[in-house]
Parts: C-alpha cells; structure tokens; sequence
C-alpha cells in the first residue's frame, strides 16, 4: 500500500476459523447472534500471544478481505431507508483499508497458537492482523 511516496506492509499474523462462510449471512456486530469461533496464529508468534488467558477481552484486527475497497458511501445496516452517508462515519466492512475490528472474550486457550472466543461476526478465513488488550481505564490512570 504507498501513500505518497511510502509503503506500508499489512502482515497477517492469523486467521479465523469459523462455522460463517457466507459474507451475506454473518451478523454485523458480534452480539447480534455471531458464533463462537477460533483464532488460529502463525507459529511464529508464539511468544507474542503467550500471555493471552481465558476471561480476557481482547481486539481483534482483522483484514476483511472480501470487502469492497472502492466504496465511499453507504446506507447505515444496508438499510436502504437510512440516508446515505460517508463510510468512515460507519462500520461498513466495505471501505478503502478494510480493517475490522472486534471486541471478543477469551473463552479457551486450545494450544499455544489456537484460541477460542465469543461472538466474532468475521467469517472463516478472514486474516488476523493484530490483538490489544481491552484495558480497564480505572487501571490506565
């Protein structure tokens, strides 16, 4: 990706297993009836998600690489009765940089590498870009 005369690499660090395959049946937001599923890492990052335990909330970056980068505008929710309005005033997974973000708890820690969590809306396959912690602001002060 250039943006001027820079390039900037997006590299997957994993990818997500899970039981949505279709773009057009998953939910879009987690809470609205999305599935458990599994974060699966590259062996290589091992040690930089060795301290991610059960019970944490964690985000989830994720690269929705079945969007559509050429879209500017959309109708909130697809629902065609709400006007119109710019993408980056929404959370359309059709945008220009289609980074998804999701805010998912940690259910099981399979292996090393594998980690189940809660109601993640991102379908099978979907590339993993990052993790951060969820933090308590009453912690961050």
């Amino acid at each position: 990706m250039a943006y001027g005369d820079r390039m900037y690499d997006v590299i997957p660090i994993g990818h997500v297993r899970s039981s949505l395959v279709d773009r057009a049946a998953a939910p879009m937001q987690g809470n609205e009836g999305a599935p458990d599923a599994r974060l699966v890492f590259d062996p290589q990052y091992r040690d930089a998600v060795r301290d991610l335990r059960a019970g944490d909330e964690i985000l989830v970056l994720t690269w929705l690489h079945q969007s559509d980068r050429s879209v500017r505008r959309v109708h909130p929710r697809d629902d065609l009765s709400a006007p119109i309005r710019g993408v980056f005033s929404t959370r359309s997974p059709d945008r220009p940089n289609p980074i998804g973000i999701h805010r998912v708890r940690i259910l099981a820690v399979e292996t090393p590498i594998e980690f189940t969590v809660a109601e993640l809306e991102a379908i099978d396959g979907t590339p993993i870009i990052d993790v951060k912690p969820v933090l308590d602001r009453a912690r961050e002060r």
